[in-house]
C-alpha cells in the first residue's frame, strides 16, 4: 500500500539552497530514500552502507536485489571508506572526469554492505557532476547509493516529475532542479582486476578512456551483466519499441498496424502519416538527451507500438543504440512476407 505523497522540494540547480539541501539531506542519514538530479538522470538515494537501505531502494523500485547498485561520493577521498585498495589506473581517471558521467567499479571493503553490491565483492562509484548532486552529497556526509528513481525496467528519469510518475508514495522526497543535462547513465569500466574493462557504455566513450588509459577495453559479450542496469530488460516504456533497419520496411509495416486501428508513434527524422511522430535529428547527444523523455511521452499519449530510427554507432552513439535495443528487448522489425 502506498504512503504519503512523495514530497517535491524545488531548489535551484545551479545554486542550490541550503535550507532545501538540509531538508534532503537529514531525511537521507534518518535512513529515509531521496531522489535528486545528476548531470545523467534522477538517482534514488539511500545511505550505502546501512545494510538496511539497499533494501527500501529494491522496494521501492522493484529491482531485483542481485542487481549491484552505485554509490554516490561527493570527493575522491571516500573511496578510502569504499574500497582497500585504489589502483594506480584510477587516478588519472579521477583527474580527467570526477566529477562526471564515469562509473568506477573497485573492490569492495568489508564495511560496504553486500545488499549494495547486489551479493558482488566489488563495489561501483562515482562522484557526480551536479551542484545539487554534490551539495546533497556534502551536507548529507555519507556514500549515497542511487540507481536511476524510476521503477525497475521503466524509463529513466529526466525530471521530478518522471520520478513523480513512477515513486510518488514510495519515497520520501525529490528535489526537483528541472531536467538533466546528459538524460544518460554513466559509462561503467571495471578496475578491480588488471585490465579495464568498460562493462556499460556511456558519455564516457571508449576513445575517451583509452585517451587516459590506453589499455582499457569494451567488455566481452555476456561479461557486462556484472554492472549495474545491464542484466535485466530496462529502459523500456508500455508501448513495444521496434527498432528501425530498413526505413522503407518500417515505415510500410507502421502503415499496415495505423490501418489496422494501431495508435502508432515514430521517433527520428521520417514518419509515415498519421503516426505520433517525435521529430529526432540525427544526432546522438540529442537522443541521448531526449530519448527517455519521449518514451515516456509515448505511453502517456497511448501509443502501442514505437519505431526508432537509429544513430551512428559510434562515440556516444555506442551508448545511445544500448539503451535504444534495451528499450525494444532487441526486437527487430518482422517480415511481411
Amino acid at each position: 500500500m502506498a504512503l504519503k505523497d512523495t514530497k517535491v522540494l524545488p531548489v535551484d540547480p545551479v545554486n542550490p539552497e541550503d535550507s532545501v539541501i538540509l531538508q534532503a539531506a537529514h531525511l537521507l542519514v534518518r535512513g529515509e530514500l531521496v531522489a535528486f538530479p545528476t548531470e545523467t538522470v534522477y538517482g534514488l538515494g539511500g545511505d550505502a552502507l546501512d545494510a538496511r537501505t539497499p533494501q527500501r531502494i529494491y522496494e521501492a523500485k522493484n529491482r531485483p536485489a542481485d542487481n549491484p547498485l552505485i554509490v554516490h561520493i561527493a570527493h575522491w577521498k571516500q573511496l578510502e571508506q569504499l574500497t582497500p585498495e585504489i589502483p594506480d589506473t584510477a587516478y588519472p581517471l579521477i583527474r580527467n572526469f570526477w566529477p562526471g558521467p564515469l562509473t568506477m567499479v573497485f573492490k569492495r571493503a568489508e564495511n560496504v554492505p553486500l545488499s549494495t553490491t547486489g551479493g558482488q565483492q566489488t563495489v561501483a562509484v562515482r562522484m557526480p557532476d551536479h551542484p545539487v548532486a554534490l551539495a546533497l552529497l556534502r551536507k548529507a556526509g555519507i556514500p549515497v547509493a542511487a540507481p536511476s528513481a524510476n521503477l525497475s525496467g521503466r524509463p529513466s528519469p529526466t525530471t521530478a516529475e518522471h520520478v513523480i510518475d513512477d515513486l510518488n508514495g514510495r519515497i520520501a522526497a525529490v528535489l526537483d532542479g528541472g531536467p538533466t543535462r546528459i538524460g544518460l547513465e554513466s559509462t561503467v569500466l571495471d578496475l578491480s582486476a588488471a585490465i579495464p574493462v568498460i562493462l556499460r557504455p556511456g558519455g564516457i566513450t571508449i576513445d575517451m578512456i583509452n585517451a587516459v588509459v590506453p589499455y582499457a577495453i569494451s567488455a566481452a559479450p555476456g561479461e557486462a551483466e556484472r554492472s549495474p542496469g545491464t542484466r535485466y530488460r530496462h529502459y523500456a516504456p508500455r508501448a513495444k519499441v521496434i527498432v528501425v533497419e530498413s526505413l522503407e520496411h518500417s515505415i510500410e509495416e507502421a502503415r499496415l498496424l495505423i490501418n489496422r486501428g494501431h495508435r502508432v508513434g515514430w521517433i527520428g527524422q521520417n514518419s509515415p502519416p498519421h503516426a505520433l511522430h517525435l521529430m529526432f535529428p540525427n544526432d546522438a547527444a540529442f537522443y541521448a538527451r531526449f530519448y527517455y523523455a519521449a518514451l515516456r511521452d509515448i505511453d502517456h499519449q497511448g501509443v502501442e507500438v514505437v519505431f526508432v530510427e537509429p544513430v551512428r554507432e559510434e562515440g556516444v552513439g555506442v551508448a545511445v543504440m544500448d539503451r535504444v535495443k534495451r528499450s525494444a528487448g532487441y526486437d527487430k522489425p518482422e517480415s511481411s512476407s
